[in-house]
């Protein structure tokens, strides 16, 4: 097992090392003068050669390149190259409304899929199976942004149950409104990665059905939903969480959009509006961080995937 985390650690190394050089050099082929977004329309050639002077825009791609890459091993995302605030302040706020959302998600996820997934399985013949599964296909085709105005249609506008805008001025010190705020965005996206976490478990169950162990148990006198519970759902669950690596990834992207659709003051809608100020320096640490956010949580679940699963270990030894 350690052996195997070392391993895993080296690639998570060198995945972040690719990462920061992609974001980086990737950011520095947009089009545009920072420094003359900054000094505006009004400013002459002397000021925008001064600003890219003191925001060190004048030195080479390389060793601006290098500086970044000690502050990250330092812990510093930079500073805002607009407000000069610190990045990772910035981040560390929105972040505390990206993470619970995409918490949230994940768990509405896991409440459809799972127990969704395995009715389909134990139905896959019967007319219930059959519309489980072409309503997930269907589910998991749908564009976030277009079941997002569906939903504060019909649910916030048409019933008035929810709020459809914004997040608390005073954020978490008031949970109750906190959280009302981000049910709706968690639905959306929680519909969406639950109906594909339901088509990877239904796959699994399926399979799991088919095994011998599963089968003696039905011949032994149980019935095959017990049989597959009680001795197949571990199996079932082992395939679950070797995607939920990458469902992950998908959540936060699907929070990006959805933070810019109810209006939530999380890392998504700060990412948009960056983009369109050409704070690089703010982008390339929120890109950053996410990507390293996703890269750790993969890293969480190989290890957790590992050590769950005898199979595994076994063949390591």
């Amino acid at each position: 097992m350690i052996r195997f985390a070392l391993g895993r650690l080296v690639l998570l190394v060198l995945g972040l090392v690719v990462a920061s050089a992609l974001v980086f050099f990737t950011l520095r082929l947009l089009p545009g003068d920072v420094a003359q977004v900054i000094a505006g329309s009004d400013g002459t050639p002397a000021q925008v050669a001064a600003l890219r002077d003191q925001l060190g825009l004048d030195r080479p791609v390389a060793l601006q390149y290098l500086d970044w890459i000690g502050g990250l091993v330092r812990g510093d995302l930079g500073r805002s190259l607009i407000t000069g605030t610190p990045v990772i302040d910035e981040l560390a706020q929105k972040l505390t409304v990206t993470l619970p959302l995409a918490g949230l998600s994940l768990l509405i996820g896991l409440a459809i899929g799972v127990p969704l997934g395995v009715v389909s399985a134990l139905r896959h013949r019967r007319a219930t199976g059959v519309t489980i599964s072409v309503v997930a296909q269907l589910l998991a085709a749908v564009p976030a942004v277009w079941a997002g105005m569906l939903l504060i249609a019909s649910v916030a506008v048409t019933l008035g149950l929810l709020p459809t805008q914004g997040f608390p001025i005073d954020g978490w010190a008031e949970p109750g409104r906190a959280i009302r705020s981000l049910v709706l965005p968690a639905v959306t996206i929680g519909v969406i990665e639950g109906a594909v976490l339901l088509r990877f478990t239904r796959s699994a169950a399926l399979g799991a059905l088919g095994e011998d162990y599963v089968r003696a148990a039905a011949a032994k006198g149980m019935t095959r939903t017990r049989a597959l519970v009680t001795h197949g759902l571990p199996n079932v669950m082992l395939s679950v969480v070797s995607v939920l690596g990458i469902q992950i990834a998908g959540l936060l992207v699907g929070a990006v959009v959805i933070e810019q659709l109810f209006s939530l003051p999380g890392v998504g809608r700060m990412l948009v509006a960056d983009v369109g100020r050409r704070d690089l320096t703010k982008v390339q640490g929120e890109l950053m961080a996410l990507t390293g956010l996703v890269l750790v949580l993969g890293f969480v679940v190989d290890l957790v995937h590992r050590s769950i699963d005898p199979r595994l270990r076994e063949r390591a030894s």
